[in-house]
């Protein structure tokens, strides 16, 4: 069945231009009223004379659609709070957030400066954060909601230069894995996609040929999928050139080797088996690792002292 957002309210940030543009595009096509908000190019940062989100906005209502320019910045969380605000005065519900803003600070780990890494921190983190914060009452109250987090794949598996966000992308997928148990109930679903795509951010680290491979488009119906009412929870989705993978964090069988005196000499030793996978599981919350050491624990003892009878 096709995808129909009509009735619904979207918020997406960086939406200015690159993915955030070609997102708040595709959600406005499928009959979603849109808030397209991006500080960059903003006189005042609140909105006003925000060029890049003005412009966004004209394409929208040029095909028909509905939708208003914001300048908020997500770091604030009481300029966040008004821009979901302004959404409800005028539409009365907010039903769709995607947290699409980013900044880049690339730097090694040994010349990069720690305010640069806040800053980062702040953006994609904190500034994801404060967004979900500010819509997550209303869309209990709905008993709906779609929730998009960005992550990365410099956070899911590293990149040269990339350690501050690195640590906030996959700080973003730690933040799914807890909202998700707690908005179910709700009808709250919140997700994580990791794009590749050639954007005004990566311009400058891409070459020509993977530049124009990966464009903004060929993300977006990716964004559509986890906004839909049929969007799935809790999962990692990666995207890029038309391609949709899924990335998953297991937990392999490991092995057990108790305490003692000599039990790291032990460990290094069955590495190789601790580190296989095969049989590995993804665990549905955090307790479960516990729940399962403290079996491999009973098991490893009863074989040791086994109880006749």
């Amino acid at each position: 069945m096709k995808i129909d957002l009509t009735g619904q309210v979207a918020i997406v940030t960086g939406a200015g231009g690159g993915l955030g543009r070609e997102y708040a595009l595709l959600l406005a096509r499928r009959g979603a009223k849109v808030v397209v908000n991006d500080l960059g190019g903003g006189r005042d940062g609140r909105g006003a004379g925000n060029d890049m989100a003005d412009a966004v906005v004209a394409e929208i209502e040029a095909a028909g659609g509905t939708a208003m320019a914001n300048g908020a910045n997500v770091t604030d969380f009481d300029q966040v709070s008004e821009m979901v605000a302004e959404a409800k005065d005028a539409w009365g519900r907010v039903d769709i957030l995607v947290n699409n803003a980013g900044i880049l600070r690339d730097r090694t780990f040994a010349k990069l400066d720690l305010d640069d890494f806040r800053a980062v921190l702040e953006v994609h983190l904190m500034g994801s954060t404060n967004c979900t914060k500010a819509v997550w009452d209303t869309m209990r109250e709905q008993n709906h909601g779609r929730i998009v987090l960005t992550t990365s794949s410099s956070g899911l598996y590293g990149n040269f230069g990339q350690s501050q966000y690195g640590a906030a992308k996959l700080g973003l997928v730690g933040l799914m894995n807890t909202l998700r148990l707690e908005g179910a109930k709700y009808g709250i679903r919140i997700n994580c996609l990791a794009p590749s795509a050639a954007t005004r951010m990566t311009e400058d680290i891409m070459d020509e040929a993977t530049f124009q491979a990966l464009s903004p488009a060929s993300v977006a119906p990716g964004v559509l999928a986890l906004c839909s009412r049929g969007a799935p929870d809790g999962i990692v989705m990666c995207a890029g050139a038309g391609s949709f993978e899924r990335a998953y964090i297991t937990l392999t069988k490991g092995v057990f080797v108790g305490s003692g005196e000599d039990a790291a000499e032990r460990l290094l030793e069955q590495f190789d088996t601790m580190s296989d996978r095969d049989g590995e599981t993804v665990p549905e919350t955090g307790l479960e690792q516990s729940i399962y050491e403290a079996k491999v624990f009973q098991a490893a003892n009863k074989e040791r002292c086994p109880v006749d009878g």
